[in-house]
């Protein structure tokens, strides 16, 4: 008979690399990722491997309706693209993360070769969001935050369904905490996106 496991915030789990093995470098990074297809892998700014659990339905479905509304605005709008959750970026603090839905200038990927598209874009998304599945510690969460902000992200949102809040994270400001919104608007980073949350909580 199969057991029910219900689900706990757990941290990802850290491959350390000790000092006596040569780090790999962003290719060889980018070349172990794509070996390793079925795990979400991230490495942090020193340099350790983070293999984090796969998500839940009910987190993968918030997630795909987030990412459809910013894509549909974005789409409209023409100024910038969407990327999803399975997209790692390499920020100026050489950690590769890979926020759940992101958000990037045009004029900003258009600098990029289409080969080097293919890897790891090394920049910060504009605009990121990150989503809190039950399995993610929130103070993980909150830290990735900061360190998007403090590698170039203008505007950074973290959704908390268990809370019904939504943390905004901004350069320069005090951090917004919004309780039980029904909608959380982008301006004026990005103009004219109000991310509907109906379905999300």
């Amino acid at each position: 008979m199969a057991t029910v496991v219900e689900s706990v915030a757990s941290a990802p789990l850290v491959v350390k690399m000790p000092s006596s093995v040569v780090e790999m470098n962003d290719d060889q990074f980018f070349d172990f990722c794509q070996a390793n297809g079925e795990l979400r892998i991230e490495r942090t700014a020193e340099g350790d491997v983070l293999i984090m659990p796969l998500t839940g339905s009910g987190s993968g479905r918030r997630n795909a309706a987030i990412n459809a509304r910013l894509f549909n605005w974005a789409e409209r709008d023409g100024t910038g693209v969407v990327f999803d959750s399975s997209t790692g970026f390499r920020l100026p603090n050489r950690a590769v993360r890979s926020p759940d839905a992101a958000w990037i200038l045009k004029s900003r990927v258009d600098a990029f070769s289409e080969q080097e598209q293919e890897k790891f874009l090394p920049l910060c998304p504009d605009f990121v969001i990150e989503l809190k599945s039950p399995t993610d510690r929130l103070v993980d969460l909150k830290s990735k935050m900061v360190e998007y902000i403090d590698n170039g992200a203008r505007l950074g949102c973290l959704i908390d369904p268990e809370a019904h809040q939504v943390l905004v994270y901004r350069p320069g400001r005090p951090l917004q905490v919004l309780d039980h919104p029904q909608a959380v608007s982008a301006e004026p980073e990005l103009p004219g996106f109000v991310l509907d949350l109906q379905g999300i909580w």
